[in-house]
């Protein structure tokens, strides 16, 4: 079993990136500038938060980070979130999610300009990005295929299994890799909960993409040998047993899938790390004007 060590490949990707970012401010006159709102204080969300501006240091971009309390109305948000398109400073901005339950996620989506969408959640993006054309990727899927392409993980002609079809991870990585493309090409089965057999589905996988939610759904019998496992999970645990009360897993068996698999991601360290790096790329594209004029 080889572990596919996303924590790595992004730092290796952020120091290139670094340099390049070094060269615009020089040539430019202005570093790319990411903004990010956080709504109330879920901790996981403040977590990705607060890795994602210390990433901005480490590339060399500016950083703002608005926080508004977990009782801000939606027309404050979308206010906020007016401004930020407005502001020729601004590149990028996300909007962390998960959003309180009284605001509309949809909503707020739709509200951010698809120039300065570096999450690649907007539809304006989502379907350029279904049609092949320039766009930015939906940082999570685009972390996975930088992480294919540096492994070398062949694609081509692959069954790929993806479990999940959310409109941030599973639905968009299922388009990706069936794309033609250098990591696409594959022959993708998108399933999630409804899914009948899903047991025989898996067992027919070259490639498995976990990112249905649920802390150790892949069991290793349902992950035939010398499988590729790529788990987006990231679900916290809690028990006394832990030495902090608390441990991270992914959707993903590992201690027990990893003898089946022949390249398998952690949990932490695998994909969260180049969710980030997808972040960072999209933003210095928004910079450059790479996308959108």
């Amino acid at each position: 079993m080889k572990l596919i060590d996303g924590k790595a490949v992004a730092a290796e990707i952020k120091n290139n990136l670094k340099h390049e970012v070094d060269a615009y401010r020089l040539s430019s006159g202005r570093s790319p500038h990411l903004a990010a709102i956080l709504v109330g204080d879920n901790p996981a969300s403040q977590a990705y938060v607060g890795n994602k501006v210390k990433s901005c240091g480490e590339v060399g971009f500016n950083s703002t980070l608005i926080r508004l309390d977990a009782n801000t109305s939606e027309d404050a948000l979308l206010h906020q979130i007016k401004l930020l398109n407005e502001d020729p400073d601004i590149d990028g901005f996300i909007v962390q999610l998960p959003l309180p339950d009284h605001i509309d996620e949809v909503k707020v989506t739709l509200a951010i300009d698809y120039k300065k969408d570096v999450d690649g959640f907007h539809p304006y993006n989502f379907g350029r990005m279904a049609q092949g054309l320039p766009c930015f990727l939906p940082a999570t899927p685009y972390g996975i295929t930088l992480l294919l392409e540096r492994y070398n993980i062949e694609t081509a002609g692959k069954h790929v299994v993806v479990v999940g079809r959310s409109n941030i991870v599973g639905t968009p990585i299922s388009i990706l890799l069936s794309r033609k493309s250098k990591t696409g090409d594959a022959t993708v089965t998108l399933t999630h909960s409804k899914t009948k057999n899903l047991q025989s589905i898996l067992l027919k996988a070259d490639i498995i993409i976990a990112a249905i939610g649920i802390p150790n759904f892949i069991k290793d019998d349902m992950v035939s040998q010398g499988a590729i496992v790529i788990d987006v999970g990231i679900n916290r645990i809690e028990s006394e047993s832990y030495t902090n009360g608390s441990k991270l897993v992914g959707d993903v068996d590992f201690e027990h899938v990893r003898y089946k698999a022949s390249m398998i991601t952690p949990v932490p360290g695998g994909v969260g790390p180049m969710t980030v790096v997808g972040l960072m790329l999209n933003t210095f594209k928004a910079a450059k004007k790479e996308v959108y004029q």
